[in-house]
């Protein structure tokens, strides 16, 4: 897929991870930009008009969900691959319906993202899980789930599931479990 004019343009808060992707992909030929925030985010596709970038699916200040549609109005053949740590079954789904072409979960590097960009439709070889996820995954994808639902609002997600605001606010700050 890389060509001469490869446009990458890096969504991500964490600068350290920005640095090392920006250089990685930067050695392997892409002309890479930065933004740690969603302003300036839609800033820089207005003037780079990126082929390519990676979303960072928690910003700081807000959500890679919500930026993605509006990225998209302003370079519609961009792809995105959204990137996360924070992944669940509600947001890989909802990435991928409004537009991105791939979800990625950290910790990822230069190659697994250009593979992510190469990747056209589905694979249906992937392989299977022998086991059920555990009740802390599941825990996790239901309330990714309703916090999706609730458009990132803590408070009402909390009311929603029926538990006290810090409580949720602590469970969002723990790694989810991987299986």
């Amino acid at each position: 897929m890389q060509t001469q004019d490869q446009r990458l343009l890096i969504v991500d808060d964490d600068d350290v991870f920005c640095h090392v992707l920006s250089r990685a992909l930067t050695r392997r030929g892409f002309d890479v930009q930065v933004a740690h925030d969603a302003e300036q985010a839609l800033q820089l596709a207005a003037t780079f008009a990126p082929t390519m970038a990676t979303l960072d699916l928690k910003l700081e200040q807000s959500s890679g969900l919500k930026l993605l549609p509006d990225l998209l109005k302003i370079v519609p053949n961009c792809r995105v691959v959204v990137l996360t740590g924070y992944s669940s079954i509600a947001t890989a789904v909802e990435a991928i319906k409004l537009g991105a072409v791939h979800y990625l979960c950290k910790p990822v590097d230069a190659d697994d993202v250009i593979a992510a960009f190469d990747h056209d439709g589905g694979d249906p070889d992937i392989e299977l899980a022998d086991n059920p996820p555990s009740i802390n995954r599941i825990t996790w994808e239901h309330i990714q789930k309703v916090l999706q639902e609730h458009d990132g609002n803590i408070s009402a997600t909390a009311r929603a599931l029926g538990m006290h605001r810090r409580t949720l606010q602590r469970k969002l700050q723990k790694r989810p479990v991987r299986r």
